[in-house]
């Protein structure tokens, strides 16, 4: 028999492939032959639809958008860019009626508090229960799109965009999410331009961008990187040049987010240290000092 020879891929390329082989595995191992993503047009969702594709099929593959008040234009338009390039089915939804509905039958509760994340937080979990209903009446398998810079800081937001059976990119960095959708375009452009290069938006409020709550992801990477998967303290992070409050903050955003991950699907492991097995600490503990 000739010697099989294993040529080394680059890193991104790499990654790529073991994501793919997770997703294909996990999906028709436990039965499931469709997979419906909510596809927002930003990166994450773009890349986690073009993974769907390459793993299982264009015809196995839905996309769903689901609009609010505070979706723009731009998203529309780079959600069904990306789903007419892959070739999926894309169904629009939008959630407004239905999120007016949830703010009347909380008008007395609420009354005289300002706005605030629940209303935000509302219009994630409309949208979780949209998916989860397509999933229950076609079987198909829902798709978070979470990355692990996200999941390590509880910016998700827990039954609403973490409601799901599967987490394709949970252990994602989201700098690593930039360079994986850059590779995947190399082989053919499917992911829109304007995704890659505008700022990340969770678009529940006006104006609203990831860096109102958290840190540049180049910096925030880093910083978790050596929190969570180096097991580094503040006080060896602080020489690296960062903000000492920063550090803090991220650390305590890191630890208070347990009970999340605890209620979050399962999903592939890429790094040296994926949360779950790899990284776990009690969810009720006296570490802090709170």
């Amino acid at each position: 028999m000739p010697k099989r020879e294993a040529q080394p891929l680059e890193p991104t390329h790499e990654v790529y492939e073991a994501l793919l082989l997770g997703l294909k595995d996990y999906v028709y191992k436990n039965g499931f032959k469709k997979v419906v993503i909510g596809l927002s047009g930003g990166i994450d969702s773009s890349l986690v639809c073009a993974l769907a594709v390459d793993a299982l099929g264009n015809e196995n593959t839905i996309g769903v958008f689901m609009p609010s008040r505070y979706t723009s234009r731009q998203s529309e338009s780079d959600a069904k860019e990306v789903a007419a390039n892959l070739g999926i089915k894309f169904i629009a939804i939008s959630i407004e009626q239905i999120f007016k509905v949830y703010l009347m039958a909380l008008d007395t509760q609420f009354a005289g508090l300002e706005k605030n994340t629940t209303e935000e937080n509302l219009q994630a979990r409309i949208r979780g229960n949209l998916l989860m209903a397509l999933s229950n009446k076609f079987g198909w398998l829902v798709l978070t799109t979470g990355n692990k810079s996200e999941m390590s800081t509880g910016y998700a937001t827990l039954y609403g965009d973490m409601a799901g059976g599967f987490a394709v990119i949970k252990d994602v960095p989201k700098t690593l999410v930039y360079k994986l959708a850059r590779y995947r375009n190399s082989t053919s452009n499917v992911i829109p331009d304007s995704a890659l290069t505008k700022a990340p938006t969770a678009e529940l409020r006006a104006n609203q961008k990831d860096q109102d709550t958290l840190p540049p992801y180049e910096m925030l990477d880093t910083i978790l990187k050596a929190y969570v998967e180096e097991d580094k303290g503040a006080g060896e992070i602080i020489p690296m040049g960062f903000d000492e409050a920063m550090i803090y903050k991220v650390m305590n955003m890191v630890d208070k987010s347990e009970y999340k991950r605890r209620q979050s699907p399962p999903g592939i492991k890429i790094t040296p240290k994926a949360f779950g097995r790899d990284r776990r600490m009690p969810i009720t503990n006296r570490y802090r000092g709170v």
